[in-house]
């Protein structure tokens, strides 16, 4: 509990950064992994993302049981009014059968959301907003490839949103139901050479009996515009559960807008210990357009232009045509 007062303090004083956004001419999943990139889909991008999966737990000091079942992670986005801002839903179902293998076995044949949540996350700021600003050094491939110490400072990005637990729920504690709120830190880290580096900070479930804190770290490393590859941990604390997850996996672009990823997902603990596999996709519709810059260079623009200058001309015309008479006035007085 102690977490929630800085977590939130932290929030509002990011909320005063001026925010910059990035869109991407390629689809900017948060998959493979469940960490949440700092950046949004783009203003008019619609994208979803699903991975079912298969998982097995496994606990062996008493009370033993094990799980076999399936489910899928799944999420919408979409950009809305502002670059930095995104609106997404986002979930997991999941369906199995917990076996007690105590002296008295017993089946137990479970089906639920683990979480469901809808929520925005806003860009605040952007370290790589004008970067496309800074030229290459054409004498020195070492000037253009080392490290730069403004690489050190993150994209970070806010989120809000409000889970929904229904009655009876096998997956979270006795007692929880209705709403509750849910909040984010995400920072995301563009090194070169293709690597980015993405932490999450998050408060989830917050005033409840299942109030717990998470922290998501990913590392991903580009071989290709086509190949990547990841590793993730997950660490979770509350009273209801707790654990250290270890995901690795890859993804691979098939086109700009429709990526594929595969994963794995295990922890290092009997109580219980997990085990899964997961297959993803992601698609977007993208119905993103710049913003047009009024630079003056439009067919209107230059046909204002031409008839501001042909009326210009027109007026020079007349006073040099009147200065020409009034000389030839007065030079007859002469």
């Amino acid at each position: 509990m102690n977490l929630i007062k800085p977590t939130l303090c932290l929030l509002l004083s990011l909320t005063t950064l001026q925010a910059f956004s990035q869109y991407t001419d390629v689809i900017n999943s948060n998959r493979p992994g469940v960490s949440r990139s700092a950046f949004s889909v783009g203003t008019n991008v619609a994208q979803l993302e699903v991975g079912p999966y298969m998982i097995k737990e496994k606990r062996t000091p008493a009370a033993s049981y094990e799980v076999d079942g399936f489910g899928v992670d799944f999420a919408a986005r979409y950009g809305l009014i502002w670059e930095e801002l995104e609106l997404n839903i986002e979930g997991t179902f999941q369906s199995d059968t917990k076996t007690y293998t105590t002296n008295i076995s017993a089946e137990d044949d479970r089906a639920n959301f683990k979480f469901l949540t809808i929520g925005a996350k806003y860009l605040v700021y952007d370290p790589y907003k004008n970067s496309e600003n800074e030229k290459p050094n054409l004498y020195s491939w070492k000037a253009n490839n080392r490290f730069k110490w403004k690489s050190l400072i993150p994209a970070v990005s806010v989120y809000a949103g409000a889970n929904y637990d229904t009655d009876n729920n096998p997956y979270t504690a006795p007692g929880i139901e209705g709403f509750s709120p849910k909040v984010m830190i995400a920072t995301q880290h563009n090194f070169s050479g293709g690597w980015v580096f993405v932490m999450n900070f998050i408060k989830d479930r917050i005033g409840t009996d299942q109030s717990d804190f998470q922290y998501i770290v990913t590392l991903t490393h580009s071989f290709s515009p086509k190949w990547v590859v990841f590793g993730e941990t997950q660490g979770i604390q509350s009273d209801f559960y707790a654990d250290n997850l270890f995901r690795f996996g890859g993804g691979y672009l098939w086109s700009k807008n429709f990526q594929l990823d595969t994963s794995v997902v295990f922890n290092t603990k009997d109580t219980p210990s997990v085990l899964g596999v997961n297959l993803g996709m992601s698609y977007r519709l993208d119905f993103h357009k710049d913003k047009e810059i009024d630079n003056g260079t439009s067919a209107k623009d230059e046909g204002d232009r031409r008839s501001r200058k042909d009326k210009s001309k027109k007026t020079t015309d007349v006073i040099e045509e009147y200065n020409k008479k009034h000389k030839r006035k007065d030079q007859s007085f002469n």
